[in-house]
């Protein structure tokens, strides 16, 4: 590797991590546990975790590690810690000695000089096996079930096509009515903060994600596809039209954490390359 690579990449990692500590502010509170950082969720919508503080240049201790999961479980909140290996390469070591198994995935960046993902979904217009795929506003009736096809997918995971179909999703749609988390996406739609697209079919998302954009730098989460509706590449073409969004906003990293390598080279297709190493701690199942 060059100086001129090693700089780079260094660049790179460092603005990751700034985003990684900026991005769960907008809808959490921080708690201060030294070379620890918990991030707990304000209202309704996914958990969030505890990661490395920002800035903190002490070694970080398995009793570090203990006392953040004492604190989440007082909470009732799922005992996680996420983190770029490359950032804090000591926190497997303390997270493993304290009980927690680490689980690695690719972290994919498509880079500013990289072109746009060439697909044939690509954006508002896009129309793939008569799935149209569009950026879902703060109004759009199609926003409950793009908020609710990643669980139905997540619990579900995998690429194989599943059981699950419009009848749980319909349900799952029902389920959430009234419990404030659509509402609460919506106002995060206005502020700038979350933009959701989906892959639309009879005025339901059959496929759904969003991507968060921070000062420059836009990560892609939650990007999963009813598992009856599998095989039909849903998820690509969100995943392309969420990057296409994240850049004409501004952003000139787009980055997203592959499930394994056999996904990431799905997602190599768009022209995201591997940057890093993203590693979530959690209890044994």
């Amino acid at each position: 590797m060059t100086p001129t690579h090693h700089s780079d990449s260094r660049d790179l990692l460092d603005r990751l991590e700034r985003y990684y500590d900026a991005v769960p502010r907008s809808g959490a509170r921080a708690e201060d546990f030294g070379p620890l950082t918990l991030f707990v969720r304000e209202g309704e919508g996914w958990p969030y975790y505890a990661r490395p503080t920002l800035g903190h240049s002490g070694a970080v201790s398995a009793d570090d590690v203990a006392r953040v999961r004492a604190r989440q479980r007082e909470l009732g909140v799922p005992e996680s810690f996420e983190w770029v290996a490359e950032n804090a390469p000591a926190l497997r070591d303390a997270a493993e000695r304290a009980g927690l198994v680490v689980h690695e995935h690719p972290l994919m960046v498509l880079g500013p000089d990289a072109p746009l993902p060439d697909v044939p979904l690509p954006g508002a217009t896009g129309r793939a096996d008569g799935v149209a795929v569009r950026i879902v506003g703060p109004d759009d009736p199609v926003l409950p079930s793009a908020l609710a096809v990643p669980h139905l997918a997540f619990a579900d995971a995998g690429t194989r096509v599943g059981a699950a179909g419009r009848a749980e999703l319909d349900e799952a749609v029902r389920n959430s009515a009234g419990d404030g988390s659509v509402e609460a996406v919506a106002q995060r739609i206005r502020a700038g903060l979350s933009r959701v697209a989906a892959a639309v079919e009879g005025g339901v998302a059959l496929c759904a994600g969003q991507h968060q954009p921070v000062d420059g730098v836009s990560e892609i989460v939650g990007v999963g596809t009813l598992p009856a509706a599998r095989r039909r590449g849903l998820g690509l073409a969100v995943t392309a039209a969420l990057a296409a969004d994240a850049r004409s906003r501004g952003a000139g990293t787009v980055l997203l954490s592959a499930g394994d390598d056999d996904v990431a080279r799905i997602y190599a297709r768009l022209g995201f390359r591997r940057a890093a190493t993203a590693l979530i701690a959690e209890p044994a199942e």
